[in-house]
């Protein structure tokens, strides 16, 4: 991104172009206090603004087999898009500014050398940015150590999608220890809940079917998923440096069947099988139920073709959240879908 200096008696200049910005940034990691490394990881300080600090970590729910993330049934529901973070502190900006000098003092503000770095952070040089008001920022004297606290920046998981070059591009600034800055898009716990939503990684869902490899024109297929299948997925989602936690609960509250073929009845006729106090969906097919109705089924009324029809199943996972601070409430509800084959045989009845 092309920065210029200015002459000694004027304020340090930045120029930050956004098609400069979409350019490769070093992703420079700092650990402890005057360390650093070149790969960042979440419990680490990142000198790229598109690398953000929240831990996630999933605390409950099922950890093995095939998973996937949510989506949501409110398509206008989107996960922030901005956030400001703490990310260096005194020591490590020092360490940074120092000996590497290329990343991000802003989110829309890339400085390559060092010397931009220690002139406004180490020699209170001003600097001057485009796309925030007042456009001059005060510069820091030898990156205040000795002060307790931390210089934060704004993050954006994909500053290509921000329409408004004014979020969260505030350039790096100071927040003593045990605040949050008070400015448009700080972190709360709302924020955290919401970053976490995507975060929610839920079993795919392949039913079991009777008959399981083929099904019969006219006759029922009985569809469920056993108990212990499907359970509650929490994930906590916190930002270090600051307090602020939140714990994102998706729990799965309906089976939504789709035959694939409009030549088909589903039961219940809705196509939603609630799940069962205990958990499963559905029931089980027991000997002698093949011309019952299901609780949770389908009945093809026309034998497949070349191909198979592409049973769909659907689970919805009903979100909450709660905060730190102890706030909460609902998320959109999430859906994950898998399809699997369906061959359907003209034969009018079957021994099962």
């Amino acid at each position: 991104m092309p920065s210029v200096r200015s002459h000694a008696a004027r304020p340090l200049l930045v120029l930050s172009l956004t098609g400069a910005l979409l350019a490769p940034v070093p992703a420079v990691a700092l650990g402890g206090e005057g360390s650093y490394g070149g790969e960042a990881k979440n419990d680490e300080i990142s000198a790229s603004a598109s690398h953000s600090r929240i831990k996630v970590t999933q605390t409950s729910g099922p950890t093995g087999g095939q998973q996937g993330t949510v989506a949501s049934t409110d398509v206008n529901w989107k996960p922030p898009p901005c956030w400001y973070e703490p990310v260096f502190t005194p020591g490590q900006l020092k360490d940074f500014s120092e000996n590497d000098g290329s990343g991000d003092a802003g989110l829309r503000d890339g400085w390559y050398g060092s010397e931009l770095w220690t002139d406004h952070f180490r020699d209170e040089k001003d600097a001057t940015t485009i796309f925030t008001k007042p456009a001059t920022v005060k510069g820091y004297k030898n990156y205040n150590l000795g002060k307790k606290g931390y210089f934060w920046r704004g993050v954006a998981p994909n500053v290509t999608e921000l329409d408004d070059t004014t979020l969260c591009s505030r350039l790096m600034f100071w927040q003593d220890a045990g605040e949050i800055p008070d400015v448009p898009n700080a972190p709360t716990p709302e924020v955290l809940a919401d970053y976490a939503y995507d975060k929610v990684k839920v079993p795919k869902t392949k039913v079991e079917l009777k008959p399981a490899a083929k099904s019969t024109v006219n006759l029922p297929t009985w569809v469920w998923l056993d108990k212990g299948t499907f359970k509650d997925v929490k994930v906590r989602a916190e930002l270090p440096g600051t307090g602020l936690w939140a714990e994102t609960t998706a729990k799965p509250v309906a089976l939504h069947l789709d035959p694939g073929t409009e030549d088909a009845e589903v039961f219940p006729a809705s196509g939603d099988c609630a799940i069962n106090d205990d958990g499963s969906i559905g029931t089980p097919y027991t000997k002698g139920a093949a011309d019952k109705t299901p609780p949770c089924g389908i009945r093809y009324l026309h034998a497949t073709g070349d191909a198979p029809y592409q049973l769909s199943a659907s689970v919805t996972w009903q979100i909450t959240w709660e905060g730190s601070d102890g706030t909460g409430g609902d998320l959109p509800d999430g859906t994950f879908e898998t399809t699997q084959d369906m061959n359907v045989q003209e034969i009018q009845s079957i021994n099962r």
